[in-house]
């Protein structure tokens, strides 16, 4: 598809939209959207826009989106960065919109339970002005911390607290959107039934920004829960450690608001990295399972029941965290997998594969063959209790650039076969973005795609919101 350019007239419109103090062109700016956290870029790949601009409320964004849409210039919706698909990068240059001025909590609304917010408020923030009312926002993913509201809308984020709590779609009871052509939509509201017609916000949650541009967001809260533990627990192999979780839930009769794996590899890592001195000897896998309750009583009740279960299931050893300095310290270690791993590899493939929870062996055992097939070490984590994996790809130091490209693209191939076999998807939180595209558009049924593409040429008739993501038009 043919775009156009961001000429001088454009950036004039653009300034007299939101103003010359937001709109800039300079490098510095230019090339601080030009990558994301998305690790199979080499370190000199980057995507330059032609223009970042700032807006301030839905009616510019309306306006800038009407400026693009005439001169058919592509725009990339940005928000923290923290993305691992590439799904904010501007692929075919145009325009990126920022959501740095829409930063705002709105309202806290005690007496609906709900916070309504723009998309660039950090998520961890939102989690913070619903704690001093009493109240809890449960959608948020591991990035939370860093990553803003309107990109977990974007990608359906996920996030350790999956298995209990499910991922951000279950929270968006609303959205304010600016469409393509500059047309201000307000899907649902501060209601939690609502079957009057097409149930249209579920389109905009996942779609990476390509349908649409999300300028307010009603997200539903939940109580705090007043007593939480964490129980690490040890075993000697992935087969063991994966056979105990969906005991837990049916046995136990428990749904913790996360079971996390790591394999040895992983676990070794992240602890090396923060020096901690966690027990180690004889691990081939890890579980963190983090327990929540209204009581004291009824959570010792449970994590009795959760140790005794993975005790008969293999567990050499459980390390349990009942405050909040111990509980810190056995979450820092899987936190912190990405970034022990970067910092000792940082050449390497990430992926986020989900499948069947009982298909998780299979899974691991898939793993261990690429491994030995391609030479390549592999690291294996992610949310047991939902069976989304986050298989790590680490480059040897002695193979080369191009070596090492072609390696992983038959990698991946490999890994995403397997992963269809086992009743899988490529991409359980993390999106397709750029970085799966090829694979995706090989991978999902055609009856589906042919669906996607007529919803997109809808939605977007000149392909200009984020283009070059999840599938060409």
């Amino acid at each position: 598809m043919a775009y156009g350019k961001v000429t001088q007239k454009v950036i004039s419109e653009l300034a007299g939209i939101v103003g010359d103090s937001y709109v800039w062109t300079t490098e510095e700016k230019r090339e601080a959207c030009s990558r994301d956290e998305t690790t199979t870029l080499a370190p000199e790949e980057r995507f330059l826009p032609d223009a970042v601009v700032a807006p301030s409320s839905a009616s510019e964004v309306s306006a800038i989106l009407k400026t693009a849409c005439r001169y058919r210039i592509p725009v990339t919706p940005r928000g923290g960065g923290t993305g691992l698909s590439g799904g904010a990068l501007p692929v075919m240059g145009g325009i990126v919109i920022s959501d740095e001025r829409l930063n705002r909590i709105i309202e806290i609304d005690e007496k609906n339970m709900v916070a309504v917010t723009e998309p660039g408020v950090i998520t961890s923030e939102i989690n913070a002005a619903a704690e001093a009312k009493g109240l809890a926002y449960r959608g948020y993913p591991m990035s939370v911390l860093s990553c803003h509201i309107g990109g977990n809308i974007a990608e359906n984020a996920g996030g350790g607290n999956a298995v209990k709590y499910g991922v951000t779609m279950r929270y968006v009871l609303g959205l304010e959107v600016v469409l393509p052509t500059g047309e201000i939509l307000n899907l649902g509201g501060k209601l939690t039934k609502d079957v009057s017609g097409y149930s249209l916000k579920e389109l905009f949650v996942g779609s990476e920004g390509t349908l649409g541009y999300v300028t307010k967001i009603i997200l539903r809260l939940q109580p705090l829960v007043s007593d939480r533990a964490v129980l690490l627990a040890l075993f000697a192999d992935t087969e063991s450690a994966i056979a105990a979780v969906p005991h837990i839930m049916t046995q136990g009769k428990l749904i913790p608001s996360s079971i996390e794996y790591m394999d040895s590899f992983c676990y070794s890592a992240a602890c090396g990295f923060l020096n901690e001195e966690l027990p180690a000897e004889g691990v081939g896998a890890v579980l963190l399972v983090e327990l929540e309750e209204n009581g004291q009583d009824q959570l010792d009740l449970s994590m009795e029941t959760a140790g005794l279960l993975m005790k008969a299931y293999g567990a050499s050893e459980i390390y349990v965290a009942d405050t909040r300095s111990s509980r810190e310290r056995v979450w820092a270690v899987r936190r912190n997998i990405d970034e022990a791993l970067r910092a000792a590899h940082p050449v390497q493939a990430d992926e986020d594969i989900s499948v069947p929870i009982s298909a998780i062996p299979e899974a691991a055992r898939a793993l261990a063959d690429i491994e030995r097939r391609f030479g390549v070490r592999t690291a294996n984590f992610g949310h047991a209790g939902d069976g989304n994996l986050h298989p790590t790809f680490l480059k040897p130091d002695t193979m080369s650039v191009d070596e090492w490209k072609r390696t992983v693209n038959d990698i991946e191939w490999e890994l995403f076969r397997v992963t269809k076999e086992l009743g899988g998807v490529i991409s359980g939180e993390h999106g397709i973005g750029s970085k799966r595209r090829e694979y995706f558009v090989s991978l999902c049924p055609s009856g589906n795609l042919a669906l996607m593409k007529k919803i997109k040429k809808a939605i977007d008739p000149y392909g200009i919101m984020n283009p070059g993501k999840i599938f060409d038009l």
